[in-house]
């Protein structure tokens, strides 16, 4: 299986090119050796990798800066996965992209299945809808994978803001009422590579059959604070933490650029029911987390 990743040096593309790597022949590729501002150079590179599989981990990903830099997070969340998909779609390639929870408002006040209409309140996830759509509209044989609160503690992360805080402060306000799935990078990038194994070698002819949106994400839900306490508890070095106190808070005490939805949490029954996969509860993936990379 010829693979090409996009996005190698993300949290979720560092992790997709060592997962991916015993699937076949993998491509891994980056800014600068790609732009996905100036799109027509990307032809070449994608052409002579001659993939049977496109997978795209790329972003913007800055929430607030988005709301100055709405051309560039659409450029990149929306037309550069636009056109992979219908580039992947004139190879006779797969194509997998990744979205976000933040399509959602966070009103619904429970965990959102695919079916439920997504209405963001910020540029991030109105570019990361407008992905979405263009993806869809390019047909071929294409996943969209929307998933929630990414992390690793091999980039900067709320994991790993959390134990800096920790080892700073004696005391720590996290909000109570953002609420969604936790989800390790490593898990996320598994879960792609056995999805992949399982497929081949009828790549084309099973993504057509089994297209569409699915949700992604770690098992359950959590706060921010209680995300937080958890991380703590998992603390390979507790001896370096210097916070005695952690304090309920509301994300109105602490004013941002973008609006962020609330309660954002992921149902992702369809894609278990679908591929006989899930990822594991939130919690277990965090310490296995914490164990490997702490």
């Amino acid at each position: 299986m010829r693979i090409l990743l996009l996005g190698k040096i993300g949290q979720l593309g560092w992790e997709l090119q060592r997962s991916l790597a015993p699937l076949g022949p993998l491509t891994a590729l980056d800014y600068p050796e790609i732009d996905l501002l100036h799109l027509d150079s990307l032809s070449p590179k994608i052409e002579v990798s001659r993939p049977q599989v496109i997978i795209n981990a790329t972003a913007y990903t800055a929430v607030d800066r988005a709301e100055s830099e709405a051309d560039v997070a659409h450029a990149i969340n929306a037309a550069a996965p636009g056109w992979l998909a219908h580039k992947a779609a004139e190879l006779g390639a797969a194509f997998i992209h990744y979205s976000t929870d933040y399509v959602f408002d966070g009103e619904l006040g429970r965990p959102y299945v695919e079916a439920d209409p997504p209405n963001p309140l910020g540029v991030y996830g109105q570019s990361k809808l407008e992905g979405e759509r263009l993806v869809q509209a390019a047909g071929g044989a294409y996943l969209i994978l929307r998933t929630s609160w990414v992390y690793s503690l091999r980039r900067a992360s709320f994991v790993t803001k959390v134990l800096e805080w920790a080892h700073q402060n004696s005391t720590l306000r996290l909000v109570t009422d953002q609420v969604s799935n936790p989800t390790w990078a490593r898990m996320l990038a598994e879960v792609t590579a056995q999805l992949l194994a399982a497929t081949h070698p009828d790549l084309p002819g099973w993504g057509r059959a089994r297209r569409g949106l699915y949700h992604l994400a770690g098992d359950g839900y959590a706060s921010r604070k209680e995300w937080a306490e958890a991380v703590l508890a998992l603390d390979p070095h507790p001896h370096e933490q210097t916070v005695t106190e952690i304090l309920p808070a509301l994300t109105s005490e602490f004013p941002a650029p973008a609006q962020r939805p609330l309660f954002s949490a992921l149902d992702c029954a369809r894609f278990s029911q679908t591929f006989g996969l899930q990822l594991p509860d939130w919690r277990q993936a965090l310490k296995l987390a914490m164990e490997v990379e702490g």
